[in-house]
């Protein structure tokens, strides 16, 4: 079992952002320093959140040496496949290729008054940008020049540079739903699944369902492929309390979670969520799993979900401080994390 982080990169009014991004970065440190495999970080635009991930990742390397610097996700309906694919090459090749890219398609087509209109729907547009950026990241000829005027000579094979031999495999795709883990296994892409899935069944848990969305990615890239599936990743809120300060905090934070949904743990002056914790029929957001070291153990072990990831991601809540983020890591990673048979990198 690997283990790995989600950091929001959040910052608050009081602050600001250079605070929040430097907190970053000195999280990263700490968590490579733990042992941790792997750290991600999400994309937010116009909030109090991380809004461009690269050249925060770019920077992180530059303070890392082992740990895997994670997109988690971009959501590819607001980006320009080319200049994404240009931009993760850069940042690959200057962070000693640990670059991981986990992308989106999801229909969330709420700055469509900045970023533009299409003329399809939000998901087919996304579908056809990754379609592109993976054929871009994979070093595929996007253009032969054909006439004058074109920027080069005619016969010129258009390719992205700097172009970094290897990242297209560590590609991901981040999946909600049965759908995009299929969809995954299709393109020959990696999964992870994050903290909130859909079109669950009635009655399904939210592992239980987790645990049907990556056995049907696997079976799906065998019969694709014919090969072993690659590592699949899952977020998950665990949060072991060591003191009952922390226990006490711990349940507050997932009682907040479960009536306010998306608007628990904002960091000050962060927007007001347009989602609330009434989810539609079929949507579920993660459990958290809190308590005493012991009960929180107990809980992942007999998560079906967790029980069949090859890496799971720590979810941290968005509005922890720099020490409180560093102390869950490590409360984790000397309690929970070893019953999951983790042996930390060093």
């Amino acid at each position: 079992m690997r283990l790995g982080f989600n950091t929001r990169v959040s910052f608050d009014d009081d602050n600001g952002p250079e605070r929040g991004l430097r907190d970053g970065i000195a999280l990263f440190r700490a968590a490579e320093a733990l042992g941790y495999q792997s750290g991600w970080v999400y994309q937010r635009h116009f909030d109090h959140y991380l809004s461009s991930p690269l050249p925060f990742l770019a920077a992180a390397g530059q303070h890392t040496h082992r740990i895997r610097l994670g997109t988690a996700v971009l959501p590819m309906r607001y980006q320009d496949p080319i200049l994404l694919a240009e931009a993760a090459g850069t940042t690959d090749l200057l962070v000693d290729r640990r670059l991981e890219l986990a992308v989106a398609t999801g229909a969330n087509a709420a700055f469509d008054a900045v970023f533009g209109t299409v003329g399809t729907d939000a998901r087919t547009e996304a579908q056809r940008r990754q379609e592109r950026f993976l054929a871009a990241v994979g070093g595929e000829t996007l253009h032969v020049v054909d006439g004058p005027g074109q920027g080069a000579p005619p016969g010129t094979a258009l390719k992205v540079t700097p172009h970094s031999p290897g990242l297209l495999s560590r590609v991901r795709q981040g999946a909600a739903s049965l759908g995009s883990a299929v969809r995954a296994a299709e393109l020959g892409i990696g999964l992870i699944t994050g903290t909130v899935l859909h079109d669950l069944d009635q009655g399904e848990t939210f592992g239980e369902y987790q645990a049907r969305i990556i056995e049907a990615n696997r079976v799906a890239w065998r019969e694709k492929h014919g090969t072993t599936p690659p590592p699949v990743a899952v977020a998950a809120s665990i949060l072991p309390g060591t003191t009952a300060e922390l226990r006490e905090k711990y349940a507050s934070y997932d009682l907040q979670r479960r009536t306010e949904g998306m608007a628990a743990s904002r960091p000050r002056g962060a927007l007001e969520p347009v989602i609330s914790a009434d989810l539609p029929a079929g949507m579920r957001i993660s459990p958290v799993f809190h308590g005493s070291p012991e009960e929180v153990t107990a809980a992942v072990l007999a998560d079906p979900g967790l029980a069949v990831a090859d890496e799971v991601v720590l979810f941290l809540p968005p509005g922890f401080e720099l020490a409180e983020n560093v102390r869950l890591l490590t409360d984790l990673a000397a309690t929970v994390a070893p019953a999951l048979g983790w042996a930390p990198s060093v």
